[in-house]
């Protein structure tokens, strides 16, 4: 397993009938704006809160990259259309592994895992 997948796993500090009642709860945190649902759905889950944290700092990182990469889109057209070729790049560069962030979240959720996203898992938002 690469070094960078080898992340805090905090599992044993949750409940188990709190990860299995939320389990859904937690799947849902990692797409996109669903960050939310387990805040107000399961408000009093550890679990589910671990989750949407997880969600809402791979969202954040996901809405400013995307910002940051249509504006420089757009300078790139401006400057020469052949630049666009770049933007493409940079837009994989940047949710190839995002893409797999979501999926990598999405298995320790439904797997009843609390384990960090490699590179923003230790970011907290929500306490």
């Amino acid at each position: 397993m690469p070094g960078f997948l080898d992340t805090p796993d905090t599992t044993g500090q949750y409940d188990r009938q709190d990860i299995e009642q939320n389990k859904m709860m937690a799947i849902l945190a990692y797409l996109g704006l669903l960050f939310l649902v387990p805040l107000l759905a399961a408000p009093q889950s550890r679990f589910a809160r671990f989750h949407a944290n997880q969600g809402l700092v791979l969202f954040i990182f996901e809405a400013g990259a995307s910002i940051v990469l249509i504006i420089l889109g757009i300078l790139f057209v401006f400057i020469s259309p052949a630049l666009s070729v770049l933007t493409t790049i940079l837009w994989l560069l940047v949710w190839l592994p995002s893409i797999g962030m979501i999926i990598l979240g999405i298995i320790n959720a439904s797997g009843g895992r609390a384990k960090e996203l490699p590179f923003i898992g230790k970011i907290r938002i929500l306490k």
